[in-house]
């Protein structure tokens, strides 16, 4: 996803949720059968700052039967009450928004305006949207002689990344929810700490017990089990394209219902007569944004030949306003460190050059998982560093001779999940967007639209989420026939 909003100064600071040594199942908070613990830790100190439970197979089956139990009544609920409890949702994350933007900068290390602005405020609204939706769609139509019905698709497991911790929970919940749908959430263990303050927020909003269920834990336990379990209807998940792959697998031999938002490589093509400062500055603007841990961010910059070294000069000026610790947050962990560290010098040793940062720790910060604001230029498009996806702040410049050779290169990649065209008219910039095999595509720097459908193509995922179309995942289709 994309940065979703203009960045502001917070109104008051707030206090960053410690966690619960606790699971919410049933409406109520209880300890995990398990003694184990996930560690909480802020990126920019390396220090522990809240603990929850590695929940087990038993927690996650006993979080699945209290959705199930709860799952009649709340599908019967009528819409308009639903939508109530989703707007008061909404109202509740609004009232709160200083702690939940203090608990984000904590456990991902985002900068606080970064963090009220997109990992707070873009949340809040796309809970507003899907109170909307729950009171203004249309669950039942006439079609000839027959009545069709959306019914809710049942439980949904919703497992969540930690780039946008807020957002993509949001993202799957208040959809499934305004559908009539259950739910049992894994959020990503780097991030769970907003999860939890999320949980308190539904509930308060007047949610009935057992309709939303939150087990914390890692992947390979708790999320494993909630995928297999058979009393899982859907499985919604968000992150990297192999566990997306084996997800699929899973849901798919159980005939399962299964919405996937992975990864991307895209492409930000900046055609000739295109403002072309505006252009790579908002760009860069764009990779760099959350510590480059945006699946949609336009990595691959292409510019014509013409003005290619032009492009790279601007380039380098923009990175250098992005300063580790202050505009530039540092990464979620240790392993991701090195892991972008790595792609920067293993573009390096496939050719490219480095016009801004690179590999080493950046000065004056011996402690926190920062990475440099790196620009690498003369990337060539099937190298490593243009074919895979980094999750860091790194830039790559590849130089293209016309549009088709534009065209072949934006789309010669596995991914397809966003893009950017620029032009020197929308008109142009639309015919070579529509070409683009990608899910969507900003146009001469048009801003993020929560309603609009996001998703991708190829190997970004199956499905779509925000507004209507995010809606549909969590529904099927009945018909009557008189």
């Amino acid at each position: 996803m994309a940065d979703g909003g203009k960045q502001q100064e917070p109104e008051q600071s707030g206090r960053v949720h410690q966690g619960r040594d606790a699971v919410f199942i049933g409406g109520e908070w209880r300890p995990a059968v398990g003694a184990e613990r996930v560690d909480v830790l802020d990126p920019a100190t390396e220090q522990v700052i809240g603990h929850v439970p590695a929940a087990g197979a038993q927690d996650v089956d006993a979080a699945v039967r209290a959705a199930r139990e709860a799952l009649p009544a709340w599908s019967a609920t009528a819409p308009g009450r639903r939508a109530a409890v989703l707007a008061a949702a909404r109202d509740l994350m609004a009232a709160r928004r200083a702690d939940i933007a203090a608990t984000v900068a904590g456990e991902l290390g985002a900068p606080l305006p970064f963090a009220t602005a997109v990992h707070t405020d873009m949340p809040t609204a796309v809970m507003g949207t899907f109170a909307d939706l729950a009171a203004e769609h249309p669950f039942e139509e006439t079609v000839g002689t027959s009545r069709v019905f959306q019914e809710p698709v049942g439980v949904v497991g919703a497992i969540t990344p930690w780039n946008y911790p807020l957002h993509q929970i949001v993202a799957k919940v208040a959809p499934a929810l305004a559908a009539g749908c259950t739910v049992v959430l894994k959020p990503a263990e780097d991030t769970p700490l907003v999860a939890q303050l999320f949980a308190g927020i539904l509930a308060e909003a007047g949610l009935p017990a057992g309709v939303f269920n939150l087990v914390t834990g890692f992947g390979p336990v708790a999320g494993q089990a909630l995928v297999e379990h058979p009393g899982v209807d859907m499985v919604s998940f968000t992150g990297s394209t192999a566990v997306g792959r084996a997800i699929g697998a899973a849901a798919g031999g159980a005939v399962k219902r299964v919405a996937l938002e992975l990864g991307g490589k895209s492409a930000n093509v900046i055609l000739p007569g295109a403002d072309l400062a505006r252009a790579v500055n908002v760009g860069v603007a764009n990779v760099f944004a959350n510590s480059g841990q945006t699946c949609s961010a336009w990595t691959r910059m292409l510019v014509d030949a013409e003005r290619y070294e032009e492009a790279v000069e601007l380039a380098a000026a923009a990175a250098a306003k992005y300063r580790p610790g202050e505009r530039l947050g540092p990464v979620v962990n240790a392993k991701q460190r090195e892991r972008v560290r790595g792609y920067i010098r293993k573009g390096v040793e496939e050719g490219a050059r480095i016009v801004a940062g690179g590999p080493e720790a950046p000065e004056a910060l011996p402690t926190g998982y920062y990475v440099q604001g790196t620009v690498l230029a003369d990337v060539a498009p099937e190298s490593t560093v243009a074919q895979e996806e980094i999750f860091g702040p790194v830039l790559a410049l590849i130089r293209y001779q016309d549009e088709e050779d534009a065209l072949r290169i934006a789309n010669g990649t596995v991914y397809g999940l966003a893009g950017a065209v620029w032009g020197p008219d929308d008109e142009t910039a639309v015919a070579f967007a529509r070409r683009m095999d990608t899910g969507q595509v900003d146009i001469n720097g048009g801003r993020f639209n929560v309603r609009a459908p996001f998703g991708g193509y190829k190997q970004s995922g199956v499905g779509r989420e925000l507004g209507a179309h995010g809606l549909a995942e969590y529904l099927q289709t009945k018909s009557l026939q008189f």
